[in-house]
């Protein structure tokens, strides 16, 4: 009873508290000791005996009172830090206190405990990995207590919810700033705890099958909030600052003296500076059995651990990449690079249909975005791709380069409306690998046709003022792949030979102001975007189930507007020896309102949905605030002057009449003899000098920086419900919505 008892009179005392208004002297012993009296209070206790609305009551009533609750025992002093800064340093030493959070190293009783002050917590790392090598033995209560008290920092650090979206992303969170300085001398060793204890973190339990069920897992909750306090503390605008320098030559403990090169907060510091090969290796692997674990399909249902907290990785994973470009180049070193995308291409699939899940969409094309401005990848993709993870594609034989196009097909084809922002970064990390893409199968090529097709339509083209821009894309995809591999490559040739009217047409699209009036009235009466037919689907993968749409009333938050695809990227010219080298913007600007507005990721569906079709085209599309944009004969000619067609042109122009005769002579409708016919085919010598390959790299923006604040904030204030810290409070970094 003793227990219950204590509760009620915490009760009483929380009470007290919220309904006096005169304030309550700080001498008042027997009031105040109430709410230390010796409670086994749990976090979901004080949720439910203190509720933040009275918290708040006695805040705006009679705020002496909360102070003074906030101070007691502290006795007054001119030179105090204040309590904010007090509290971190409090935190960070209670994460590293012996037979609390870490086992004690003394074989000590508990009179000698050791001094907390003057331990060395780089000896107590949580876990090996990263710059420590020793394994703790696991202990449920220390797990659970470093849980919590990670729980309170995020609080701490979730200023930033109560901040409007602002596109100045230097305002840095004073919260974070001073935990990751070197006020906090825990800064390394608790940095690298949380870095270890997520990438070592297997959530299958040594192999076998069940035994999640058995030990109910401790150490998850605190994988969980591990990994979002790394992605908050490392929440840093790379573009305002210079990016920080890897030297390779610092070691970990080297830090610790000298004041660090780069940026101030030292969990970015740290994080640039990794540079063993055995860490990279360490963490690549970690992050990759994570994210896969979703698609771990096993003939047991339930036979292993299904973890949530994919968002919080993928963020991770793109720190890292963004702030230490040697993890980044060793990610591509390797065909380990295929255990990050097969997990991202199953999300996008799997999330195509979800707007609750849009955020989740722009992380995994952001991240292939990064990847694919590096020539390795697009090599990388080259493998033959196995791994049969239940997806609800069409089946097909191939590399990952033709699971990669399926899947961005897919999604552009019936994914929903508000991915339409994303169809620009689609179709770059399309080109940027195009180069390097040594045979697609038939599967994948025709449905690079069908895109072509789809948005080669007149209605298209004349509907918003950016769309040709994706027909650019494709043709240059078609360009690299004809000029750069086009032995190996008699698929993609010969369904170009198929639909070659498209590319005619293309060639003799009218410009005239009749012919476009027309074509804009060809609007489709589906609300699809594009259509699906003709687009042989053929059957999906077995086991797959088809991509769902979120569920009546899941909860979502709102996410600020991508840059345009140019903001986001900058163009680098390829040379022969495959060094790039970044391309100044031409002189000659294209008209206004050829660069593409900055797309609304969240705003109302874009105009192929039969909604508002003219205010929907209005804000995709005018060229100016006032006034409709509408196409003219003028700006039609302008793009269709420089649609890139020499080369498609020149390959038609040889091969039809050849393939052609082929049919005549042998009566022939079989594809195989053509194909044949196809491989063994030159084109040396009959087309254009080939042009320079260019590549559209991500560069930073403080756009992106402001993208992940929303995202990153919007994803833990969905995922903490036990207790619900941030429900029902003020927040103003996004709007949290119903779907």
């Amino acid at each position: 009873m003793g227990s219950a008892d204590s509760k009620l009179n915490f009760r009483k005392a929380v009470i007290q508290l919220t309904t006096k208004t005169q304030p309550v002297e700080a001498t008042d012993d027997a009031f105040w000791d109430q709410f230390w009296a010796d409670t086994a209070t749990s976090v979901q206790d004080v949720f439910a005996l203190v509720p933040a609305a009275e918290i708040r009551a006695v805040r705006e009533e009679s705020p002496s009172n909360l102070a003074t609750l906030c101070y007691k025992g502290d006795e007054d002093d001119e030179n105090a830090r204040p309590l904010a800064e007090s509290l971190l340093l409090a935190v960070a030493d209670l994460l590293f206190c012996p037979d609390f959070t870490v086992q004690s190293h003394r074989r000590s009783t508990v009179d000698t405990a050791e001094d907390i002050h003057s331990i060395d917590s780089c000896e107590y790392i949580w876990e090996a990995g990263v710059g420590f090598a020793h394994s703790p033995q696991p202990n449920y209560i220390h797990d659970l207590n470093r849980t919590e008290l990670l729980k309170l920092l995020l609080t701490c650090f979730s200023e930033a919810m109560y901040l409007p979206p602002s596109s100045d992303s230097s305002n840095a969170n004073p919260w974070v700033q001073f935990f990751c300085s070197t006020e906090n001398r825990h800064a390394l060793p608790l940095f690298t705890s949380l870095l270890n204890v997520v990438c070592a973190y297997d959530p299958v339990g040594y192999g076998i099958p069940y035994n999640h069920l058995l030990f109910s897992d401790y150490r998850e909750p605190l994988v969980e909030e591990a990994a979002q306090v790394l992605i908050v503390t490392l929440d840093y605008d790379s573009s305002t600052s210079s990016s920080p320098t890897v030297d390779g030559t610092t070691t970990g403990t080297a830090m610790d003296d000298v004041d660090p090169p780069g940026p101030d907060n030292l969990f970015v510091n740290y994080l640039s500076r990794i540079h063993r090969e055995e860490d990279f290796q360490f963490i690549l692997k970690g992050v990759a059995r994570l994210l896969s674990n979703p698609l771990v399909q096993t003939y047991l249902p339930n036979s292993a651990k299904k973890i949530q907290f994919h968002q919080e990785l993928l963020v991770l994973f793109w720190k890292l990449c963004d702030f230490n470009k040697k993890f980044l180049f060793f990610v591509l070193k390797s065909s380990d690079v295929l255990d990050i995308l097969v997990p991202i291409l199953y999300f996008l699939n799997d999330a195509r249909a979800d707007q609750s899940r849009v955020g989740l969409m722009h992380i995994g094309v952001f991240i292939l975005l990064l990847l694919s401005g590096e020539r390795n990848f697009g090599v990388r993709l080259n493998k033959p791709y196995s791994v049969r993870v239940p997806m609800d594609i069409p089946v097909f034989t191939g590399t990952h380069a033709d699971l990669l196009i399926i899947v961005f097909h897919k999604i552009i084809t019936s994914g929903h409306q508000r991915l339409q922002p994303l169809f620009d970064c689609l179709l770059t990390i399309v080109v940027n690998v195009s180069p390097y893409l040594k045979s697609l199968s038939m599967v994948a090529a025709n449905k690079l046709l069908h895109l072509l097709e789809a948005f080669s339509t007149t209605w298209f083209l004349f509907s918003a003022v950016q769309n040709h821009h994706l027909v650019f894309f494709l043709l240059e995809v078609f360009n690299n792949i004809i000029q750069y591999q086009f032995d190996g490559n008699s698929n993609l040739v010969y369904a170009v030979i198929r639909k070659r009217n498209v590319f005619h047409q293309l060639a003799n699209l009218p410009t005239d102001s009749q012919s476009i009036q027309k074509g804009l009235q060809r609007r489709k009466k589906t609300p699809e975007p594009i259509s699906r037919t003709n687009s042989q689907d053929g059957v999906s993968m077995e086991g797959s189930r088809p991509a769902a749409p979120a569920e009546p009333g899941t909860l979502k938050t709102s996410l600020v507007a991508t840059p345009g695809i140019d903001k986001l990227t900058e163009k680098s010219q390829v040379s022969e020896d495959g060094t790039m080298r970044s391309l100044e913007p031409e002189s000659s600007q294209p008209p206004p309102e050829g660069n593409l507005p900055a797309a609304v990721s969240d705003g109302e569906p874009w105009s192929g949905e039969a909604s508002h079709p003219r205010r929907d085209q209005r804000r995709l599309s005018s060229a100016s605030s006032s006034g409709q944009w509408t196409p003219t004969p003028d700006w039609v000619m302008s793009w269709k002057s420089k649609l890139p067609l020499q080369t498609i042109m020149r390959l038609l122009q040889v091969l039809v009449p050849q393939v052609e005769k082929i049919c005549i002579d042998k009566g022939l409708t079989d594809e195989s003899e053509i194909l044949k016919f196809l491989q063994h085919g030159t084109l040396v010598g009959l087309l254009p000098v080939p042009h320079p390959i260019l590549i559209r790299k991500y560069q930073a923006n403080s756009g992106t920086a402001m993208w992940f604040r929303t995202y990153m904030w919007g994803v833990i204030y969905l995922r903490n419900v036990d207790p619900p810290i941030w429900y029902d409070t003020d927040v103003k970094l996004f709007e949290i919505q119903r779907v």
